[in-house]
């Protein structure tokens, strides 16, 4: 069966705090939900109906099996899931934020994700990953070869560019996001994420539009929170599209990975730039009036 998107990257807890915070300081106790932006990114399509499959490492130990639980609630097999003993499953502390949320990231098992298969590959029309795995080894060279071999087959390559410097720590991350360019991806970045990439929080729209249009990505999507998105178009021009109007925000954690999957779900559908824009901030509208993932 063909595979709609293979999604390679992070599969890890996310422990979220109970309360609404500035930062993790304040928090007082955490709740544990699945988490891991390409992990995310295959539920929703999941329960979009989509057929994706998920590459990534746990550990061999209870908050794996929580994890792997927690992806059979919407239909995800542990296929292509490894499991680490000598690495214990990855952490993130995330407050609960209406903003942008302070997290802090415990990186173990994620970054140990082996070769991808290349009947995977083979099967597969889109592949995805995140700047998050692709932050450590060997994670990062297992992902890039499966992107180098699936470009040469004609497959579609699509990146959340989700850069945080303490993620990367002294790496600025540009060979490879440079080398991920060079691929013709589908490619997503927040401002905040532009801004923690460039290491200037006076970064604006314009500066991130700028800089992008030095590479020839398929579509470049800058989201903007509630400001809106902005997208290069098929004549490679920016156009912008408003956010939807949302009566309340409860959750701002996994807006991307929802806009992201509205994206890829149009696109499987042979949709143009904008339709697909248009459905991920649709999905993202969802998202943000719910606690918790969108799919449970």
């Amino acid at each position: 069966m063909k595979i709609d998107v293979l999604a390679i990257g992070e599969l890890l807890a996310d422990l979220i705090s109970s309360e609404y915070v500035n930062n993790l300081a304040e928090s007082k106790s955490f709740e544990i939900f699945q988490g891991g932006s390409p992990a995310n990114l295959c539920a929703n399509l999941k329960w979009l109906g989509r057929n994706v499959e998920l590459s990534a490492c746990v550990g061999a130990d209870s908050i794996g099996d929580f994890l792997i639980k927690n992806l059979a609630k919407v239909g995800l097999e542990p296929n292509n899931i490894s499991r680490n003993s000598d690495f214990p499953s990855s952490l993130v502390l995330v407050g609960k934020s209406k903003n942008s949320p302070d997290f802090i990231a415990y990186r173990m098992a994620d970054s140990q994700i082996p070769m991808i298969n290349t009947g995977l590959i083979k099967e597969s029309k889109i592949l995805h990953t995140s700047a998050f795995a692709l932050s450590k080894e060997p994670a990062r060279e297992n992902i890039l070869l499966a992107f180098k071999s699936a470009f040469a087959l004609g497959k579609e390559i699509s990146c959340d560019w989700n850069f945080a410097p303490q993620i990367w720590h002294f790496d600025t991350g540009m060979k490879v996001f440079e080398d991920l360019c060079s691929m013709e991806p589908l490619l997503k970045l927040s401002l905040d994420d532009f801004k923690r990439f460039i290491g200037s929080e006076l970064a604006d729209e314009k500066m991130a539009k700028d800089f992008l249009d030095q590479y020839n990505t398929k579509i470049s999507c800058l989201t903007c929170g509630a400001d809106g998105v902005w997208f290069t178009n098929e004549q490679k021009e920016w156009v912008k599209i408003d956010a939807e109007h949302v009566v309340e925000v409860k959750d701002t954690t996994g807006a991307g990975d929802a806009f992201w999957a509205g994206f890829l779900n149009a696109r499987l559908d042979g949709k143009n730039n904008e339709t697909c824009v248009r459905a991920g901030i649709g999905l993202a509208s969802k998202k943000i009036q719910k606690l918790g993932p969108l799919y449970l």
